[in-house]
């Protein structure tokens, strides 16, 4: 049987989303974080906030490096600009969070800081 592990250990056929980041992932307890794996995958997801009018937070960024799964009132949800770019085509600063409440974008952070997004959070929660 021919394996199917590539160089790296990466798959010849990788999963797309966070877990083809080849990142090690947080264990998400919540089961509440989302990936989007494409820009039709994004755009549902968008879609799904803006008419469930769910609270939610999205991390736009070329990999992961925020632990968003500790949310608990927030839908949080990472988009990697390399997998969707059509649709985070407006995005200019990695990362860059989104805020959304009753389906509206409420609110933006660019760059990083791990406190500035905590309080974020807080005032979002």
């Amino acid at each position: 049987m021919e394996s199917s592990v590539g160089v790296n250990g990466s798959n010849k056929n990788p999963r797309k989303g966070l877990e083809g980041t080849g990142l090690e992932l947080p264990v998400n307890n919540h089961g509440n974080l989302k990936s989007a794996s494409s820009d039709q995958n994004l755009q549902d997801i968008l879609y799904h906030i803006k008419s469930s009018k769910t609270p939610a937070i999205i991390n736009y960024e070329a990999q992961e490096s925020y632990n968003l799964e500790a949310l608990l009132s927030l839908s949080p949800l990472f988009s990697d600009i390399d997998e969707c770019p059509e649709t985070t085509q407006h995005i200019r600063y990695t990362p860059t969070f989104h805020f959304y409440r009753d389906g509206e974008r409420v609110d933006e952070m660019f760059g990083a800081g791990e406190e500035r997004l905590h309080d974020r959070l807080w005032l979002h929660s």
